[in-house]
């Protein structure tokens, strides 16, 4: 596994000729994001070698390399789900493939369904930490000892500096802004009231289908993490609103300007 990441980040770093300062990847609806970037190269995933296909509504599926706020940034337009169908393998293999680019700092962002009774649609959260409740841990198997350790610390799974930095972002921008614990399950059918309540009941604010999995390699090869989201349903024990994946894209699309506000005074502060 260890050669086929090696190859791919090679292929890569042989057309960027450079360290990107970020790693950002782009969930459901927030493709807008790379409109921000002054693409330098744009590599469509299937013509990178070994990189998976997206098959998701909402997902791109480029490689975008370029300028945002004066910071070399690597944008994936388009994550793989494990509800795909994909291995948890294939899930996080571009964030090892960030790692032996040698990009240290790692922006993801998601679309989340949110339990909290403070939150509504359009919303954004913080990710402050998680739960994983995906039935396949993205480290099970044998350790590849060059890329880290066995057992991974976890006590910081987000990095707080980069956090307080967003918060003051959104504070000066007069932005709305929340801290919240991202729950992690496999999709890819929404939740049922019973599940939303289940969700709440063990301390989560919201639940989405990714994310988690990335940020667990991602920590365990020494990267620091950044994740948000955008509350794009609600749900709980008592509440039975119908979603959908279109509704899910309406309401990512409404928050946007604040999503780009938010990372860019991000990249440009730390």
């Amino acid at each position: 596994m260890l050669k086929i990441i090696k190859q791919t980040a090679d292929f890569i770093r042989n057309i960027i000729q450079d360290t990107p300062d970020f790693a950002i990847v782009l969930g459901s609806g927030l493709g807008k994001l790379q409109d921000e970037v002054t693409p330098l190269h744009i590599l469509e995933y299937k013509d990178i070698p070994h990189f998976p296909q997206t098959t998701v509504v909402g997902h791109g599926g480029k490689l975008i390399y370029g300028i945002l706020e004066n910071k070399k940034v690597l944008m994936m337009s388009g994550r793989f789900h494990y509800y795909e169908g994909h291995s948890m393998e294939t899930v996080t293999f571009p964030i090892r493939v960030f790692h032996l680019l040698g990009i240290k700092n790692l922006i993801l962002s998601n679309a989340s369904g949110g339990v909290n009774p403070n939150y509504k649609v359009a919303d954004i959260v913080i990710l402050k930490d998680h739960i994983n409740m995906m039935p396949e841990h993205p480290l099970r198997g044998k350790n590849i000892d060059e890329l880290g350790p066995r057992f991974v610390d976890m006590s910081e799974p987000y990095n707080k500096q980069m956090i307080n930095i967003a918060e003051q972002v959104a504070q000066n921008n007069s932005i709305k802004i929340h801290q919240g614990i991202y729950v992690a399950l496999q999709g890819p059918t929404f939740e049922t009231p019973a599940e939303y309540g289940m969700i709440k009941a063990i301390g989560g604010d919201m639940v989405g289908m990714s994310t988690v999995p990335e940020v667990i390699v991602a920590k365990h090869m020494g990267m620091e993490v950044f994740g948000i989201s955008i509350i794009t349903d609600l749900g709980g024990p008592d509440i039975a609103l119908a979603v959908s994946h279109e509704e899910v894209l309406n309401a990512a699309n409404k928050a946007m300007p604040n999503i780009i506000q938010v990372v860019k005074g991000l990249v440009t502060n730390y």
